[in-house]
């Protein structure tokens, strides 16, 4: 959030009634007159912006577009928060409110997906394909609930159809959040790999069990 001062429209209609009222009743045909006028206009000015300085308000920065200097991976994000974007103006369009909370869900496990992308670019083909299918069919089939929701009808296809995007949405969910799950993978690995290298060095140097235990004793 930034302030900016937003100044007050009572300053300009002031100095306008200068200029109407002096062309009605006062002469304007000489030099003098013009400049008169003008040093009037100019005093009403500033005599009102004191008393009508406007005000200070505060007012949301638009957010920057992530740079990470990988067009694919910029590309990517960018697409990545215009589906988030999107995701929230249903979510507050939408009256059902376990519709709204399933949306919530979905908001939140794919801005993990995109930070991911953002931590660790070699999962950019895993999260392209993410956002190239499954993100934009979800979005369809919110926008398409969103629609329908709005008639309050209670026809077979309106309340068929709703009732199947509230079932797909639950798959959807748990489909996600196995997307999120899969790009840990390597990191998951990775961890595994220190952990046993670890253990295996404590184990050498007698630093572990019963082994630290002994090393302990014969110390002293």
């Amino acid at each position: 959030m930034k302030k900016i001062r937003k100044r007050s429209p009572v300053p300009l209609y002031g100095t306008a009634a200068v200029w109407v009222l002096w062309c009605l009743f006062l002469p304007l045909y000489k030099p003098s007159h013009f400049l008169l006028l003008i040093a009037a206009a100019a005093a009403s000015y500033l005599v009102l912006s004191k008393f009508f300085p406007g005000e200070t308000v505060e007012v949301k920065e638009p957010e920057k577009p992530v740079t990470t200097g990988n067009e694919e991976v910029d590309a990517l994000l960018a697409e990545g928060a215009k589906a988030v974007s999107e995701m929230k103006r249903l979510q507050g369009s939408i009256g059902d409110e376990a519709v709204r909370g399933k949306i919530g869900e979905l908001i939140d496990v794919t801005g993990k997906i995109f930070s991911d992308v953002k931590d660790d670019p070699k999962d950019a083909p895993q999260v392209k394909r993410f956002a190239s299918y499954y993100l934009p069919t979800t979005l369809k089939l919110l926008n398409a609930y969103d629609r329908m929701s709005a008639q309050n009808i209670g026809g077979d296809n309106i309340s068929g159809t709703l009732e199947r995007i509230e079932s797909i949405l639950d798959t959807t969910i748990a489909a996600y959040k196995k997307q999120l799950d899969a790009l840990f993978a390597d990191q998951a690995l990775d961890v595994d790999t220190d952990i046993t290298v670890l253990e295996t060095m404590l184990k050498r140097e007698g630093l572990t069990g019963s082994d630290f235990k002994q090393n302990t004793k014969g110390s002293n």
